[in-house]
């Protein structure tokens, strides 16, 4: 009787519990203000293929992904039509991002957003566990192709470098990759701990 009333609560709520949020998808609107005051909207960048890397700025594996994977793909990249974008939802202010891009060395844009903004875009609920980071991607078209699931069942491969980069570049049009990544390379995320990726401590929603 109560699984059923669980169940029920679920389906009320809209929860996603019960499914992962479908792929591909429309993406919503987002919103990436800098600290500097410069405004990044997601629906500007039509045409053009973008990974969001939505990230805690006090999560060691957002730091290295943000370091040594996404500011790596925007250079290779971003000629080509490539577009990364942080979003830090740990509550993090203008001057905890502003430490965070200089300090990591990340070379793209990243700006604060509440957590609800966040859950929302992904299609998750307050009742998901997310790792982080958590990594979205948008193709030309403005449709969420790929997305982290709130509870992988073993590694985020859209942590693996490789995976990650084979993905951009099939979404850009398949030419050579320009980086010197070897295959099966990943981020130095340790996604095979699902459930304590915020850094290593608990999950985001406890």
């Amino acid at each position: 009787m109560r699984t059923l009333t669980t169940i029920a609560a679920f389906i009320a709520l809209g929860v996603s519990a019960l499914a992962a949020p479908p792929v591909p998808r429309q993406a919503k609107e987002l919103d990436v203000a800098e600290p500097s005051g410069a405004h990044h909207l997601l629906s500007s960048y039509k045409g053009k293929v973008v990974v969001v890397q939505f990230l805690f700025t006090t999560c060691p594996h957002c730091q290295a992904f943000s370091r040594d994977v996404l500011t790596k793909l925007q250079q290779d990249y971003g000629p080509r039509g490539f577009q990364a974008l942080g979003v830090a939802f740990d509550e993090a202010d203008n001057n905890k991002v502003k430490a965070y891009v200089s300090t990591y060395k990340v070379g793209f844009p990243v700006g604060p957003a509440a957590r609800d903004t966040v859950l929302s875009f992904l299609g998750f609920s307050i009742m998901d566990r997310l790792v982080v980071p958590q990594i979205a991607v948008i193709d030309k078209k403005g449709m969420l192709v790929q997305q982290t699931e709130a509870n992988p069942d073993g590694p985020a491969k859209l942590q693996n470098e490789a995976y990650l980069r084979g993905l951009v570049e099939s979404l850009l049009g398949g030419a050579p990759s320009t980086s010197n990544a070897k295959p099966g390379t990943t981020s130095p995320s340790n996604s095979n701990a699902p459930k304590k990726a915020t850094d290593g401590k608990k999950p985001v929603s406890e």
